[in-house]
């Protein structure tokens, strides 16, 4: 989203029309789910994805029609099977998508205030929902996630906080990969040559602090991703003990079963509970046998990535279809 409402800014700036497309409800196999955008210009797209194929191709020439007839909006069904329907795309995903079309004119000052507020909200991590009415009336913005008849409603991609403990090779390699798929990582360790902006540009924050006294400088929320790797076992363990007294979505600590065993021991001595000790994903990330720092970190991304997918999942925050089963 944040991309899309950036090349609308620029868009307008050139005093060219766009048009919005978004899948607005999905059901079975399909390669993106309610939520996905793009931005179609005269010319093609221009921002963002519906998710491939004949799809994202017809919407594309849809929305290049209501540019040159003036539509303001329209919903389209697309059937992602070979059934001989209208509808059919001839795709044999086995799923259907809906998708909403909403041309902004460039003459339309509300289209800046809405998009000025997005931008804002995503760059200072304000939690806000995009209401889009179905009716073609203007969009707006919601504080809360209430819902409204005849609306489609997506809350704004802020991203979910990664705590990364250790700023070493690993985090180095996993830090923009983590960003690039829209976590907001936080980089935390002890040596200040490690721990520095020049090392982490595309963190939200490199914090520089005592492993032993974590709350000090951070605190752990329920809805963030801990990774725990620092430069010694030690302060793995001290770092393990005081993030696993916090609800958090999920925690992945490096290092081999045999030291997991003795590791889990240690807990339980100091007082954390089996269920959460049972939470902690270690040896941490996806089995891929990755061996370099950046093969870990894209095992690490991965698991990440399927662990954010399950809870908004679980949520009823999104369904996952095609295209990867």
């Amino acid at each position: 989203m944040n991309t899309i409402f950036q090349t609308l800014v620029y868009q307008r700036e050139k005093g060219q029309d766009a048009v919005l497309a978004t899948i607005i409800w999905d059901d079975g196999s399909a390669p993106r789910g309610a939520g996905s955008q793009m931005l179609v210009g005269r010319n093609g797209l221009l921002a963002g994805t519906i998710g491939g194929g004949a799809v994202e191709g017809r919407s594309i020439a849809i929305a290049r029609e209501m540019l040159a007839d003036g539509t303001d909006s329209m919903t389209r069904e697309f059937r992602l099977r070979r059934d001989g329907s209208e509808q059919s795309t001839g795709m044999v995903c086995g799923g259907d998508v809906t998708v909403y079309f909403r041309r902004i004119p460039c003459g339309d000052g509300a289209w800046d205030t809405l998009a000025a507020e997005v931008l804002r909200r995503i760059s200072t991590r304000t939690v806000g929902w995009l209401v889009q009415p179905l009716d073609g009336t203007m969009p707006y913005l919601m504080d809360e996630n209430t819902v409204k008849a005849k609306c489609f409603t997506m809350k704004l991609p802020i991203g979910e906080r990664a705590l990364i403990f250790g700023a070493g090779h690993i985090s180095k390699a996993l830090v923009p990969l983590l960003s690039s798929v829209g976590f907001r990582p936080v980089v935390f360790d002890d040596r200040p040559q490690f721990a520095t902006r020049e090392r982490f540009p595309q963190a939200d924050q490199v914090v520089c602090g005592d492993f032993t006294r974590i709350r000090d400088y951070l605190t752990v929320e329920p809805e963030d991703y801990v990774v725990i790797m620092t430069n010694g076992h030690e302060y793995d363990f001290q770092s393990q003990v005081q993030v696993l007294q916090h609800k958090t979505a999920y925690v992945g600590v490096i290092g081999s079963r045999k030291k997991t065993a003795f590791v889990n021991q240690r807990l339980r001595d100091a007082g954390i509970s089996d269920e959460a000790i049972a939470f902690v994903h270690t040896p941490i990330g996806t089995a891929i046998k990755a061996v370099t720092p950046e093969e870990i970190a894209v095992s690490i991304a991965g698991e990440m990535i399927l662990v954010r997918a399950e809870r908004r999942e679980a949520n009823g925050e999104v369904h996952h279809g095609c295209p990867m089963h």
